[in-house]
């Protein structure tokens, strides 16, 4: 029976070392780790790493279920997936596991909350953005795809999913930055 660690920020300017350390510290096995949105499941490739190698017995261990997904079908599907491997899920803060039948209750209100939370995250983010924009102050996001390099690329003749999977961004930016030459 192993305990494998997952730890996960939002991004790349954030830090991992509490969590690392924490995973640690609870004899953690093995721990993976990636800087990615947990708004949804796509792109967390070492997410899918650790359920892919979870073994019957085995334990994953998350500081916090937020640190899983931010969304409550997303998490709770991610549960079903360890058990019907035979493993379990541990989160640390609060210390809660499916283990248990209570655990399982008590994690979906948790998915519940974490949910929530990013709605308010969201809410917030739009709020202050329509402040910046009415003071003036507002310039907008910085661009987080290269656009040279989407119309080489399609220049070259990929397509807009090859684009979108060698860039690792969603198919619609591919083609909102073609349509905008």
């Amino acid at each position: 029976m192993a305990r494998i660690g997952y730890a996960r920020v939002s991004t790349t300017d954030q830090d991992l070392d509490i969590q690392l350390s924490r995973l640690k510290a609870e004899g953690c096995d093995i721990i993976r780790s990636e800087k990615m949105s947990g708004a949804s499941r796509e792109g967390r490739e070492e997410l899918a790493t650790v359920i892919e190698f979870l073994r019957p017995g085995d334990e994953l261990v998350v500081t916090r279920l937020d640190r899983l997904g931010r969304d409550t079908r997303d998490v709770l599907n991610l549960i079903h997936e360890c058990e019907r491997r035979a493993a379990f899920v541990t989160v640390l803060d609060p210390h809660v596991s499916t283990r248990g039948e209570m655990g399982h209750l008590v994690l979906t209100v948790l998915g519940m909350v974490a949910q929530m939370e990013r709605r308010f995250i969201k809410e917030r983010q739009r709020e202050g953005i329509e402040r910046a924009k009415a003071t003036g102050v507002y310039t907008g996001g910085k661009r987080r795809i290269n656009r040279q390099t989407v119309h080489e690329l399609h220049a070259k003749g990929q397509t807009p999913t090859a684009i979108a999977t060698a860039l690792r961004c969603s198919r619609m930016q591919v083609y909102r930055i073609l349509a905008s030459a």
